[in-house]
């Protein structure tokens, strides 16, 4: 066991080489696996935060299914790898950032999948937001193979990962969770540790209940506001100095033209889809129907989201309840 000092703390783990996120390098004896770390999954938000781990000084063994998303990797600086269990044999610390629980199975436990090839002492990091049970399973295969798995969550949105200011919500012990800050620091400025593995997730689908309410609280608001005459830049101004300002409505306004560099500006493009939405408020549902916690809004939202997803919403930001409420007003017409 090796201790590494960093400018925030100490830290103590079995990784042959850690990464600070000011990009200087602490070393044990050996360092040929550990000078390289993984990473799964290069959608929109996992692109960025690999672009991210390359610009701190991380060189990357990564994977996709998309070849264009792997390309744009590979430009970065990136090595490709050809399945999960190929970067997994080749590193000892790993980020996975993927669409559901269905994938993390796959990629995990699969045929080629990163169990199949672990070595011993590896750190897992999941960045997916998927069902806290899932995340559970993972780490106790995990620790059968020697391995530690924590489930990391993020929220910010895509700009948020390209500015490297995503908050992470981080399920592990506590040896787990201080090596992992070290790689997540370097993607984003919030790492809080919010418990066992799981708890992660827990703190992730409650966020998002409440951000997709507040979407669509949001959408009503300016569409209601301009039916009513005013500007929308001069409502949101408003909103943003009043009682009713949020994230929805302050950083990620859902009104075409309000905020510069937003989905909604950018014909809802980009961002974070109707359909993950969905998927994250059929998490938040089916764990408030185990806790027998009443979530009224969180299960309308839900069916708000299902039905934009199917109409033709799903690939989408699901800043588009905006657009979704203004076609169904117009269709009433």
């Amino acid at each position: 066991m090796a201790t590494f000092a960093t400018n925030c703390f100490k830290i103590s783990f079995s990784s042959k080489l850690l990464l600070t996120c000011n990009g200087s390098r602490h070393f044990s004896s050996s360092t040929a696996l550990a000078a390289r770390m993984g990473f799964i999954g290069l959608g929109n938000m996992g692109g960025h935060m690999a672009r991210n781990l390359i610009k701190k000084g991380h060189q990357l063994v990564v994977y996709d299914v998309s070849a264009d998303n792997v390309k744009a990797i590979k430009e970065a600086g990136a090595e490709v790898a050809g399945s999960p269990a190929e970067v997994a044999s080749r590193v000892t610390s790993l980020v996975s950032m993927l669409p559901e629980s269905s994938h993390v199975q796959q990629v995990y436990t699969g045929p080629k999948g990163i169990f199949s090839a672990v070595q011993k002492g590896s750190l897992l990091m999941d960045c997916s937001t998927i069902d806290p049970y899932v995340s559970r399973t993972m780490a106790t295969i995990a620790k059968q193979h020697g391995a530690e798995f924590v489930d990391a969550p993020v929220s910010g949105g895509v700009n948020a990962a390209r500015d490297a200011v995503l908050t992470f919500m981080v399920g592990g012990p506590d040896s787990a969770y201080n090596a992992a800050s070290l790689y997540l620091s370097c993607m984003g400025k919030n790492v809080v540790h919010c418990g066992p593995v799981g708890n992660g997730q827990a703190a992730k689908i409650c966020n998002n209940m409440l951000l997709g309410i507040s979407m669509i609280g949001t959408s009503e608001t300016m569409n209601l506001g301009i039916k009513l005459g005013l500007d929308p830049k001069l409502l949101a101004k408003i909103l943003n100095m009043s009682s009713g300002r949020c994230w929805s409505s302050e950083v990620y306004n859902p009104c075409p033209g309000v905020l510069e560099g937003v989905p909604s500006s950018n014909d809802y493009k980009g961002g974070f889809g109707t359909a993950l939405m969905t998927k994250d408020l059929g998490l938040a549902q089916n764990a408030a129907t185990a806790a027998k916690s009443p979530t009224p809004l969180g299960s309308l939202a839900h069916q708000i989201y299902r039905t934009m997803t199917n109409h033709g919403f799903g690939g989408k930001d699901f800043s588009s309840a905006f657009k979704f409420l203004q076609d169904q007003n117009e269709q009433k017409k």
